[in-house]
């Protein structure tokens, strides 16, 4: 019984010093890519079996046989349909008009900013006392949506920048190996071995896919010189734009608090790593730094989120709806 109370303990450190981990994976990303450049294409090659893996823990986090259930809130899930595929859209539609002229920075940003993230934003919404079991419950329609409305979304944005870049071949891959795949086993491995917990394993795969991701394009964000830093500003603009959203949309929706917490979190949160594959796949030797750029504004914009949003949205009863 001795182990088991060890790897809980384990589990709970872990757990509690999350945000640390994660930044000082993203500096040991840096290094290694920065000083170790030819360790990059291997790193590139590991990162969708990484995130393949992460999301298979996440999956079997979601009770799923409960998932019908948990997915029966409806105001919820209108409300977070309303900010990541309404809202989101006309807000980098917006943010997005002076990267018009630079169709290999307009493409794979409109392509991370249009996707809502079902990992780490678990985390950090948690953090910030959000409802963490509604958007775990909420995840794999999250993923589904987004693959299915990012091949329209991103030429309608785009316009003539776009054409014929998209095919359906990376989408469906991104489909079947980060969705599908994950989310079948997750659903055998509950009904075979129910007793099966592999949460410890959440951190250090996240740990992983950071250190993979980041140190697979910090060479060609480093070369890439100052072309990169056009995107800092847009990316900003989206974290304080979007959570603006959030909580507008969590008003109008009369949320709990919690739930407006975590609502807010998953608009300004975006899913990076795992359309980093989607961006390997575009004609622009920049589309996948471009994404990483997003990934380091968004995790510092994170750890000052948490901070700042229960005091935006403190604990009460019914956020009163705006008028």
């Amino acid at each position: 019984m001795q182990i088991p109370r060890h790897r809980d303990r384990v589990r709970d450190r872990l757990e509690v010093r999350q945000v640390p981990i994660y930044l000082g994976a993203i500096a040991a990303g840096l290094l290694l890519g920065a000083l170790l450049p030819g360790t990059a294409e291997a790193l590139e090659i590991a990162v969708e079996p990484a995130i393949a893996a992460l999301l298979l823990v996440t999956f079997l986090g979601i009770p799923l046989r409960a998932l019908g259930r948990s997915l029966r809130d409806r105001r919820f899930l209108l409300a977070l349909l309303a900010v990541n595929f309404v809202a989101v859209p006309l807000l980098v539609l917006m943010i997005t008009r002076p990267l018009v002229g630079a169709p290999e920075l307009l493409v794979p940003a409109l392509l991370v900013l249009l996707a809502p993230c079902i990992d780490y934003v678990i985390v950090f919404a948690a953090l910030a006392g959000g409802a963490r079991e509604r958007l775990l419950a909420a995840t794999p329609l999250l993923m589904l949506a987004q693959m299915l409305a990012l091949p329209v979304l991103v030429p309608l944005l785009a316009g003539s920048a776009a054409a014929d870049l998209f095919s359906p071949a990376p989408f469906l891959r991104a489909l079947v190996l980060l969705i599908l795949l994950p989310l079948l086993l997750a659903a055998l491995l509950q009904r075979l071995v129910p007793a099966l917990d592999l949460s410890g394993t959440m951190v250090p795969l996240m740990v992983l896919v950071l250190l993979c991701v980041v140190a697979s394009q910090t060479p060609r964000v480093l070369g890439a010189g100052t072309a990169l830093l056009a995107l800092v500003p847009v990316y900003l603009a989206f974290l304080v734009l979007a959570t603006a959203a959030g909580i507008l949309v969590s008003r109008l929706a009369r949320l709990e608090v919690p739930e407006a917490r975590a609502l807010t979190f998953s608009g300004a949160t975006r899913n990076s790593l795992v359309v980093l594959p989607l961006a390997l796949a575009l004609p622009f030797p920049l589309a996948p730094a471009a994404v990483v750029t997003q990934t380091l504004v968004e995790l510092v914009g994170m750890v000052v989120l948490v901070r700042v949003l229960p005091r935006l949205l403190r604990d009460g009863s019914r956020l009163p709806a705006q008028r």
